[in-house]
């Protein structure tokens, strides 16, 4: 598990430690304020994109090999991203970072749905979304670090020997669970889906750099959304089809209502998380003109409340009346952003800190138990596919995130001129997307026990227990 995490922590580090050196990019590469988001939209893109993929690639292939390519993958692009001279290469370079994202990813936590009995994961769920509130809020202060004394190249080289010791423990310590059965891959599913995300964030946040109007030839940036849209809704017909022997996104593990809820709840947090402390660190630099160490100290505290939360509330999440750790989180992360809105000007930034205490410890209380509460009841049969799409839904939910973000930002700044006014307006922005989240957590139901369907994974006891038949068999690697 601790071997895990340190990937884990890699992949979504490098979510948010660009925010705090984009200013530093924009200037060193003379790249544009789109041409600079693109930097973050093309990581999350190439990450959500195929996790519905690498997640069947692991069922088939064993979920040790595909973190490990995964790994290496990374690894190299970390290093070729350090080394871009030009906005196009960064991009370039971070894209293929989102594909060694994307396979490792879904093996995380494929190992703990498989290796923990229902009892036991709420505690090791509990580990997981710790690590993912954790790295999501702590690259503005390391990244804040690493650009004032190194230069913003190093928040990419301090990749690689972080990743050579995960490559040391994946072979000490990590099990090679082999798959019970290949699966057959839907390739046209895997074509409609990258085809259809990739259509809506390229429209959405370039909307503003086009105009909102043609991009070539007689294409116009709203056709290109709307043929997004008709190209994920044929995506989901195809799911649906009878001829498709085995979809990538099997629709009757939806009709589950803790998993379908889950995942609106996932992308709401994926959402939010990624548009506020991108747009945070980026107000900071530009209002009251912080460095970038002072811009992550600030936001510091968010950090350490959110890591520290989410270990007690992983824990807190076996419990029937789960529900009101998530309700609770998503309360807090809307009031204290709706603080923040109003606390927003050009002097002492410190009057933040309280909001984002705040903030931290509505994260934490949303992570791991929003994890263990969808999966929790999910049929065995379907938890890899369900990680997957969780997985998904999550950096689904950052992109879309980035992209609302930069779109807003663009928009408001062409009509006011005012960079405040611009982040307040994508702060209202997120206090709606949480009021989804938060009536989706409320709309889930109490699991206990008793009332776990047939085939999910009902708590047993440690001792005793007999290796479960459907599941991979452990081998030493």
């Amino acid at each position: 598990m601790y071997a895990l995490c340190v990937g884990f922590f890699m992949t979504l580090l490098d979510t948010t430690i660009v925010n705090v050196a984009m200013p530093s990019m924009q200037a060193g590469l003379g790249a544009s304020l789109n041409d600079i988001i693109w930097v973050n939209s093309a990581y999350l893109l190439a990450f959500a994109v195929p996790l519905l993929m690498t997640g069947r690639l692991g069922d088939r292939y064993g979920p040790k090999r595909l973190y490990l390519i995964g790994l290496l993958l990374f690894v190299l692009a970390s290093l070729a991203c350090g080394l871009a001279g030009s906005s196009t290469a960064l991009i370039a370079a971070r894209a293929v970072q989102g594909l060694g994202a994307a396979a490792m990813t879904p093996q995380t936590m494929a190992f703990i749905t498989h290796l923990f009995p229902a009892d036991r994961r709420g505690a090791a769920l509990g580990m997981w979304g710790s690590v993912a509130g954790l790295a999501t809020v702590s690259g503005p202060l390391l990244g804040g670090v690493l650009v004032t004394h190194l230069g913003w190249q190093w928040i990419f080289f301090v990749n690689i020997p972080i990743g050579v010791v995960a490559l040391v423990l994946l072979a000490l310590w990590v099990p090679d669970l082999r798959p019970g059965r290949a699966h057959r891959f839907d390739v046209l599913g895997v074509v409609l889906c990258c085809a259809g995300l990739g259509l809506v964030v390229f429209g959405v946040q370039n909307g503003e750099h086009y105009g909102w109007g043609r991009v070539a030839g007689p294409v116009t940036i709203p056709e290109v959304v709307v043929a997004g849209v008709v190209v994920l809704v044929a995506f989901v017909l195809w799911q649906a089809a009878p001829r498709n022997p085995e979809p990538l996104l099997p629709l009757r593990i939806f009709r589950n209502r803790n998993f379908s809820l889950g995942n609106v709840a996932n992308i709401a947090i994926g959402f939010t998380v990624t548009a506020f402390f991108v747009a945070l660190v980026l107000f900071l630099q530009t209002v009251p003109k912080l460095s970038p160490l002072m811009a992550g100290l600030v936001t510091a505290p968010a950090s350490l409340m959110s890591g520290t939360t989410a270990i007690f509330a992983g824990r807190w999440s076996n419990r029937a009346n789960a529900k009101v750790l998530p309700i609770s989180g998503f309360v807090l992360l809307a009031v204290s952003i709706g603080t923040m809105t109003f606390l927003l000007h050009d002097g002492n930034q410190w009057v933040l800190v309280p909001s984002l205490v705040a903030l931290g410890v509505g994260m934490g209380l949303v992570y791991s138990p929003l994890t263990n509460i969808s999966i929790r009841t999910v049929d065995r049969s379907l938890l890899g596919a369900g990680s997957g799409i969780y997985n998904t839904s999550r950096q689904f939910g950052n992109v879309l995130g980035s992209a609302a973000m930069g779109a807003v930002l663009q928009v408001v700044l062409a009509a006011t001129g005012d960079f405040t006014t611009a982040v307040r307006a994508t702060f209202w922005m997120l206090i709606a997307v949480l009021l989804v989240g938060l009536v989706a957590a409320v709309a889930f139901r109490p699991v206990t026990p008793a009332t776990a369907p047939p085939g999910s994974a009902p708590p047993v006891p440690d001792s005793g227990r007999a290796p479960d038949p459907g599941l991979p068999v452990p081998r030493s690697s």
